[in-house]
């Protein structure tokens, strides 16, 4: 029984730091999303069950913040894993000397090494209807007049998506390059010696030995995603009218613009079974990948 302890034993101290900075605050927040006139409030909190739950399902407001954060995920793993995987076939790519590689390694990985909050700023100057991008549009007359990019409820969502995209690529850029220098050359030797075009040879020979990158990039990316804050307030705030709100933004409104803390853990709850949903597909990859 001691030999049996002693590993947790071990452990205790990390295992304490976890309960306290994970379990009890998620177990906190699911007690408020079942109670209600939570944290600041003149009366006691009276237990109301499901209704939270009921409530926020049912609201319009959530159900577009829903949408948009699943249009934002979606999107930008795609885009992520096109960008990501052309940049690093370039980078691995024998046919560039080593110069040529280190320069666009420096500029592909650029975005990476901003933070969020830099790369929420340098957009809104960039897409300021005064900025760069309208300026270039203009001198080479693609536009007539300044285009509003990130106030236009047409053109904020995708605009958004399209900053994620850039800032997000290089970390698939990188893992995507360590995983085809990892490839053995025989597979490709072996392909063109039965006549494989090249791409054949990146079908069957590439894309299937990257395949549990792939699988676990996607998923990381899509949790990571559907969590994207600071991007997105800092850029429009949610707005306008809503059309770039996430999960994200709309759970902050709840709790700190409406005092409804209630129901901002009830979607922080929602939040957290979204992201459980992926992560469980996760480990089970990640099990099957080390069997």
């Amino acid at each position: 029984m001691k030999k049996q302890f002693i590993p947790f034993a071990y452990l205790s101290p990390t295992l304490f730091l976890i309960a306290v900075l994970s379990f009890i605050p998620i177990a906190t927040v699911f007690y408020y999303s079942l109670m209600d006139n939570v944290i600041i409030t003149r009366t006691d909190p009276t237990f109301v069950g499901l209704s939270n739950y009921i409530e926020i399902l049912s609201d319009d407001k959530f159900l577009q913040a829903l949408r948009n954060t699943l249009f934002l995920a979606i999107v930008s793993v795609i885009g992520h894993f096109l960008l990501g995987l052309s940049f690093a076939m370039l980078l691995n790519a024998k046919t560039l000397n080593p110069i040529t590689k280190a320069i666009f390694r420096v500029i592909y990985i650029l975005p990476w090494v901003f933070t969020a909050s830099i790369i929420a700023i340098l957009w809104r100057l960039l897409l300021n209807p005064n900025g760069a991008v309208n300026y270039l549009m203009s001198i080479s007359r693609l536009a007539d007049s300044p285009t509003e990019w990130l106030s236009s409820r047409d053109l904020a969502l995708n605009t958004v998506t399209f900053i994620n995209i850039w800032a997000g690529y290089p970390f698939y850029m990188v893992s995507f390059l360590a995983g085809l220098q990892g490839i053995p050359n025989d597979l490709y030797e072996a392909g063109k010696v039965d006549g494989a075009s090249g791409v054949q040879l990146f079908r069957f020979v590439t894309l299937p030995q990257l395949k549990p990158i792939i699988i676990s990039l996607g998923m990381l990316d899509f949790i990571w995603t559907t969590h994207q804050f600071t991007l997105i307030w800092m850029t429009t705030g949610g707005g306008p009218i809503r059309a770039t709100e996430m999960l994200s933004t709309f759970t902050y409104k709840l709790a700190f613009s409406s005092n409804e803390f209630s129901l901002a853990s009830t979607t922080a709850m929602v939040i957290l079974a979204l992201s459980l949903f992926v992560a469980i597909f996760y480990v089970r990859n990640q099990r099957l990948s080390s069997e």
